[in-house]
């Protein structure tokens, strides 16, 4: 099954399959029982430690969980993984509460967070088959979603503020009325989504699949870009026009 192919439902179901099985192909990513247990058994005596006692905590434990963690690295309470050993961080990543980092697939690579990136409460980070590769010092804003059945990268120093939504790929094909558009099969898309280095996306930014967005550009509050932004211009509107250049 390819990335684009991916289907959560399919990927789950079976009748052969017990519910135990399910959850571990949903929520594990293994098959290996060994795994199930120390994943429940961590979650489920550290994961909602307040404090700086369960900060300390989850320092120590959720790196047995991850695919590679670096040094100071910071968990916040009531973080979900899903398929976590396709999860790897860099060094002093910051991982707010309540935020879900899922990196489901079967060939995808999953989730890397290079060095010094922040997260903030309650963002999603969540494959479909694709890839999220947020670069150095990438600060993610509360309540903000990636989504990715293609691949996503974030570049270095961006800001990404609070309700955006960035979503590489996931596409469907509509030329057939027989059948629900979910079960029709994804189309190749526009390549994912790339914001070169030190970009600003304001609150409640949309990036559809195929935009990119130069090296020291501004996307203004509520706009939602399908398309290539050159460097160093503020652009905004629906959809996304360019302003006016920073240069």
């Amino acid at each position: 099954m390819s990335n684009k192919d991916f289907k959560i439902q399919d990927s789950i179901s079976g009748q052969k399959k017990s519910k135990i099985q399910r959850y571990m192909d949903l929520v594990i990513g293994s098959n290996k029982f060994s795994d199930l247990i120390k994943y429940e058994l961590i979650v489920l005596f550290f994961s909602r430690i307040p404090g700086a006692v369960g900060v300390f905590l989850r320092g120590k434990f959720y790196p047995m969980l991850l695919g590679s963690v670096g040094r100071g690295a910071v968990f916040g309470s009531n973080i979900v993984l899903r398929h976590p050993k396709k999860i790897t961080l860099g060094d002093n990543v910051i991982i707010d509460d309540n935020v879900l980092m899922d990196a489901k697939g079967s060939e995808n690579s999953g989730i890397t967070l290079e060095n010094e990136v922040f997260i903030g409460r309650n963002s999603i980070l969540s494959c479909k088959g694709g890839e999220i590769i947020l670069k150095e010092r990438a600060n993610i804003g509360f309540n903000c979603e990636i989504f990715s059945s293609n691949k996503v990268v974030i570049g270095k120093d961006n800001l990404v503020a609070a309700y955006s939504y960035i979503v590489g790929g996931g596409n469907y094909k509509l030329e057939r009325t027989d059948i629900p558009i979910n079960q029709q099969p994804d189309f190749e898309g526009k390549g994912g989504v790339t914001t070169e280095e030190d970009v600003w996306i304001a609150a409640h930014v949309v990036l559809l699949d195929g935009s990119k967005v130069g090296k020291g550009s501004v996307i203004a509050a509520g706009a939602v870009v399908s398309g290539k932004i050159p460097e160093y211009t503020i652009a905004g509107g629906v959809p996304a026009k360019i302003l006016k250049s920073r240069l």
